[in-house]
């Protein structure tokens, strides 16, 4: 009865979907990157150090919103091809933000209709 799987393939599948369902809840969305990737130099800060962090926080990729052990692992994520996608999607159209997912959805500001008049 029992038995080892003959394709362990199954296995593998099934932990890298978990990882990425849960690291796809950890980045920041599209429109807050985006409106960082907007300000100015000047009101750019440095980053701080942060011992929680891999590379002390200091080796940070702003458009992906993922922080890196060394300098050489951020330049290899620079040529993939994951990095290349979100940079021609940052530097396109502003992305959908909570209010206009609202206003699709007709939550807006209520229409009520021209103001009867009382006799």
């Amino acid at each position: 009865m029992g038995g080892k799987c003959p394709s362990r393939k199954v296995k593998k599948r099934r932990f890298s979907h978990k990882t990425a369902r849960r690291d796809k809840f950890l980045l920041k969305g599209d429109d807050l990157v985006y409106d960082e990737l907007q300000k100015s130099d000047t009101e750019k800060k440095p980053l701080p150090r942060d011992e929680d962090l891999p590379g002390m926080g200091q080796y940070y990729c702003l458009h992906c919103d993922r922080y890196f052990a060394n300098a050489t692992v951020r330049d290899e994520h620079f040529k993939t091809k994951r990095h290349k996608k979100r940079l021609k999607q940052m530097s396109g159209p502003a992305p959908h933000t909570q209010l206009d997912a609202e206003l699709a959805a007709g939550m807006g500001m209520p229409d009520n209709g021209p103001a009867l008049m009382s006799m």
